[in-house]
Formats: C-alpha cells, structure tokens, sequence
C-alpha cells in the first residue's frame, strides 16, 4: 500500500465560485508500476485548479491514477472546509465535507477497504483538533479496526 497523506488544495465550488480548501489522501496498491510521490500530489492539483464539486475531484483523481498506472486499486479520500457553507447562507466555518472513491481492490475486496480507511484515519484520531473530534473520526477509526479483523 502506498499511501499519501494530507496533500493540501484550494479549489473553487463550481456552484458559488468560492473556495474550497482542504486535504487530500490518496492511496494505491501498486501491481508492478509505481509513482514518484510528488506525481500524486500533481494530480491533486491538476484536478483543484478547476471549478468542480468536490465529489467530482475526488473520483477525477482516482479515475486519473487507475487509468494511467493501472494499479490493483486506488483509494482517494478528501476532506475539505467549504467557504459557501462558512461565508455564506448557514454560515456554519469549521463544518467539514469528507468524499472517498474506491477502485480495484478497494472497491471489491472490503478487507482492502478497511485497511486504506485505518491508514487513512489513525493518524486523524490521535489530533485533539475540536472539529476533527467533532467529525466522529475516532469512532470511524473503531469501526474500521473492527472491520479489518472481521474480514481480515
């Protein structure tokens, strides 16, 4: 598993054309090929440099990755800070918006799923961060542990 964790972005909502500021992580499962990792980073740039939604950069990315490494699965996770639920209407600043998209591996075999989330979310659950605890990722974290024994 090769995993990147918190590559950050700004991209623009394609609906408010505000921004959207967060951090992404990707993870692949290489068969053969690998990729140097600033490489991944470009890719999450590439594709937040647009005006988009977020559930459409989360699936570009993976999308780009498996196409062009045609690895034995790709694993994007984004969480970001929305400026049009912050600045605007509710106003709600610290709410958070978090998108997965699996392929391969990920998306079949739900033991690799939960092992990617547990990579992904550990590091998450030990910050003390009040909106990270507020977002429930130590109980995320729980459920994918479990998850990962049961199946694994």
């Amino acid at each position: 598993l090769v995993l990147l964790r918190d590559i950050p972005f700004r991209s623009y909502c394609e609906h408010h054309m505000v921004p959207i500021i967060g951090k992404a992580h990707v993870a692949y499962m290489p068969d053969g090929r690998v990729l140097g990792l600033s490489k991944i980073a470009r890719v999450v740039e590439i594709y937040a440099r647009r005006l988009q939604t977020q559930e459409t950069m989360t699936s570009q990315i993976a999308r780009a990755i498996d196409e062009t490494l045609h690895p034995r699965g790709v694993a994007v996770m984004i969480e970001a800070e929305h400026m049009c639920m912050a600045m605007r209407g509710v106003q709600k600043q610290g709410s958070t918006t978090l998108t997965t998209t699996f392929t391969g591996i990920f998306k079949t075999e739900p033991a690799e799923q939960a092992r990617a989330l547990v990579a992904t979310l550990e590091r998450l659950s030990g910050e003390t961060d009040a909106a990270v605890l507020a977002a429930g990722l130590p109980q995320a974290l729980a459920l994918a542990r479990r998850l990962a024994a049961r199946l694994g």
